[in-house]
């Protein structure tokens, strides 16, 4: 069973109301927390995962989408304000996950905003239940973790989530790498691109979520490749072309050399359209406005 219940706005929402889901997970309840603003056709704005996701991060989409959609934004389990229980974080998780939130929130056809690495889930949602889905918005879609990216096997980055899930080792390791110094170097490395938007307070806040009990192990997870949807780009390339709904993609023309071969193979199926905009990786937060202002024509044209 799940419930629906309001409670105050917390420290990491995006102004509405702020709302929450009660999902199951092999018998385990899973508190997932949600906002909702706005009024008209349903938009679902998924954050990106990553050792500081929020809904936060979409904060600023969801303000300028509110006045021609009811958007929702959401923090994935295990991250954000949503439970963090110590399970093992894999993919049908978080696919099991988005197709119960959907079914349970709305009642017709939604579009979507999913950022990052939630896009290999929602195309493989898209392509399961197309009836779900009026229109697909990726931003800067990605579908292979950091240590995969950086060339890991499955064999040691396997390990490496082992060792951060445990109790002493574990969280010693996870501190070291959620330090705020290293926060910002992340993000002047392939995060944001405007240097001056790094602020103390804006880092000291990233930091923030991290310090959550049982934030480790979704980060371990997704750091290590343990979150990653699909295996090959060409499974990643093979859903997008399976797809009913009409797809727009938007890349940041800073993006890291691998991630953005990835995206202009995405770019180049016949039938998406696509935009490059200014921004990286954490583009969907640094240049809401400018995403906003290219895909709004896109997004209305079924709502």
């Amino acid at each position: 069973m799940s419930t629906n219940l309001s409670y105050p706005s917390g420290a990491f929402g995006v102004g509405g109301v702020v709302q929450e889901y009660l999902w199951n997970w092999k018998n385990q309840q899973i508190r997932v927390v949600y906002e909702v603003l706005g009024q008209g056709s349903p938009l679902l704005l998924l954050p990106a995962f990553s050792t500081v996701s929020t809904r936060q991060e979409m904060a600023e989409l969801a303000k300028l989408f509110a006045p021609y959609f009811q958007v929702i934004a959401l923090d994935w389990p295990g991250f954000g304000e949503s439970s963090r229980p110590n399970i093992d974080y894999v993919p049908a998780v978080y696919q099991q996950f988005l197709e119960n939130f959907i079914k349970h929130a709305f009642n017709s056809p939604i579009s979507i905003v999913a950022a990052g690495h939630s896009a290999a889930y929602v195309l493989k949602l898209a392509v399961k239940e197309p009836s779900l889905f009026s229109r697909l918005l990726l931003v800067a879609p990605t579908w292979r973790g950091p240590l995969p990216s950086m060339g890991a096997n499955p064999q040691l980055a396997n390990i490496v989530k082992e060792i951060v899930r445990t109790p002493i080792l574990g969280q010693g390791l996870y501190k070291l790498n959620t330090l705020p110094s290293f926060l910002e170097f992340m993000y002047r490395r392939h995060v944001f691109t405007d240097e001056t938007k790094l602020t103390d307070d804006f880092i000291q806040h990233k930091w923030q979520t991290t310090k959550k009990s049982g934030a480790r192990f979704g980060s371990a997870a997704f750091v290590t490749g343990t979150l990653d949807a699909v295996s090959s780009q060409a499974d990643f390339l093979g859903l997008a072309q399976k797809l009913s709904a009409p797809l727009m993609i938007v890349i940041g023309e800073s993006t890291p050399k691998k991630s953005r071969a990835e995206m202009d193979a995405l770019k180049a199926l016949s039938g998406v359209k696509s935009v490059i905009l200014p921004g990286t990786l954490g583009m969907h937060e640094e240049y809401a406005q400018k995403i906003f202002e290219a895909s709004l024509p896109f997004l209305k044209a079924l709502s």
